[in-house]
């Protein structure tokens, strides 16, 4: 599924209330959800979505490792990474 996908879900749900909701209104919303979890991840160090998951940032340690195309080693500093761990319902969900 992909952005647009998403939106248009998005509308077919909240329409079946009966509240008429613009695609261009559902994409800002939409756009401004990801920015504050993206905020809050980077000044928190987490995020978490009861029912969904927790979006959590992770320190990865400086590494070797090897360029596939030259067979070369390198070094591969530390670094920052974004993990994301499902919640128990959201991983129900998908085992149906």
């Amino acid at each position: 599924m992909n952005k647009a996908e998403l939106i248009n879900e998005i509308q077919k749900e909240v329409s079946k209330g009966g509240n008429e909701v613009s695609k261009a209104c559902i994409e800002r919303f939409l756009g401004a959800t990801l920015n504050a979890i993206m905020k809050g991840t980077k000044k928190d160090g987490s995020v978490q979505l009861i029912g969904f998951g927790t979006f959590k940032t992770k320190q990865l340690k400086a590494r070797n490792g090897v360029n596939p195309q030259t067979g070369k080693p390198l070094h591969i500093p530390a670094r920052k990474s974004v993990g994301f761990s499902a919640s128990s319902v959201f991983k129900d969900l998908c085992k149906k």
